[in-house]
């Protein structure tokens, strides 16, 4: 992560974050629903705001809950098993808090942070254009500085929780490069467009935003004028990152859960489906590849609290969204018919965790970059026309 790190301590034990298993229990069986209306309900909204996990990413100084890294993967893991959607809008308003606690001026933590922590304010990041998703350095929208300000010109495509965000952090280049901006909801200009009927995350309420010669007070930029790629929407990826990763273990889990109560209920001829060797074999592989994934996110948990590196938190993403990937498959083929009814948890982990392989960084993306800092590791050590074994 590019910027300064607030180093925090590792938990204590494993307790839970409170009041998640509350809010498992409650809304489990609902996500289905918030799913098929592509949106959440006020009451989910609320109780997530009334749990504080809105303000997770913000200090306490702030008004902020300011988890530890282990603490938060495990409520992305927990909301994660219970609905992506609810997972998502923990993780955007985190993203733009994370940076805003880090990269933000004393005025701006002043003004957002206290909001963001309470959930008065919800935030989203406009970053992804037309032209330019996992390259973000293709971005168009012009940002230039007029008497006035900041005048922002463009369009911004699939924007998480778009459709209720009330601040927007926007990435776009002025002369002097890419540049980030803070972006009220009730900028003239500034107009929202609902998103329906993708693939996944269709309860995210994703927004198509226009802005049309939006304009913002200069102090609206975030850090300097030119890095707002490398120090700004780089360090909330990065965050982003870590959040869906452990959202996917916490997917994967559930799906897990599913199967095996499946295979140990559902009878078939002479038995139960869970004597069957080759169900055996697919719940052996959805524990191998949950187990694996927990212990790596786990791995870049640790990391971020001493010393953090994205290439740790980019390996996390890239085995818990191909876990999740895998894991999702399987389960619809293990509960077979039920687990492609419309609504079922199933059916609908399966979707979202096609997504999960996509954004925050595709899993091309993450193999790039993982694959760069091994190689960067060995650099210069190896004599030419050599091989390993």
């Amino acid at each position: 992560m590019t910027g300064d790190v607030r180093v925090r301590p590792a938990p204590a034990g494993t307790e839970p974050v409170s009041g998640l298993a509350g809010f498992r229990q409650r809304y489990r069986s609902d996500a289905g629903e918030w799913d098929r209306a592509g949106r959440l309900p006020t009451e989910v909204l609320d109780a997530v705001r009334g749990n504080g996990w809105l303000g997770a990413a913000v200090p306490a100084a702030y008004g902020g809950a300011d988890l530890d890294a282990m603490t938060f993967g495990r409520l992305c893991a927990g909301l994660g098993a219970v609905c992506s959607s609810v997972r998502s809008l923990v993780t955007v308003q985190s993203m733009v808090a994370d940076v805003l606690a880090r990269r933000g001026d004393a005025s701006q933590r002043a003004t957002w942070l206290p909001r963001l922590a309470d959930g008065t304010v919800l935030a989203a990041l406009a970053a992804t254009e037309d032209t330019s998703g996992s390259d973000l350095a293709g971005v168009r929208t012009r940002i230039d500085r007029i008497p006035a300000g900041l005048r922002i010109t463009g369009r911004k495509r699939w924007v998480t929780f778009g459709e209720l965000a009330r601040v927007f952090l926007v990435l776009g280049v002025s002369d002097a490069g890419p540049t980030a901006v803070l972006v009220p909801r009730d900028t003239p200009g500034l107009t929202v467009h609902p998103v329906r009927g993708q693939l996944g995350l269709r309860a995210a309420m994703l927004a198509d935003v226009a802005l049309d010669g939006a304009v913002v007070p200069a102090g609206n930029q975030l850090a300097g004028a030119g890095v707002g790629l490398t120090h700004v929407v780089a360090a909330a990826l990065d965050h982003g990152r870590f959040s869906v990763a452990w959202g996917c273990v916490g997917m994967a889990e559930a799906c897990l859960e599913l199967s095996a109560r499946h295979a140990v209920s559902r009878r078939t001829g002479t038995g139960v489906l869970a004597d069957r060797q080759l169900v055996r074999r697919l719940v052996t592989d959805m524990v191998a590849a949950v187990t694996s994934a927990r212990l790596v996110c786990e791995d870049a948990a640790r990391w971020r609290q001493t010393r953090p590196r994205p290439d740790r938190t980019m390996l996390a993403k890239y085995v818990a969204a191909r876990a999740a990937a895998r894991v999702t498959r399987d389960a619809v083929q293990v509960l077979g018919a039920q687990g492609c009814a419309p609504g079922h948890p199933a059916e609908r982990f399966f979707r979202d965790a096609k997504i999960m392989q996509i954004i925050e960084g595709a899993d091309e993306i993450c193999q790039d970059h993982v694959c760069d800092a091994e190689f960067r590791r060995w650099a210069g050590t190896a004599t030419a026309g050599q091989g390993v074994g």
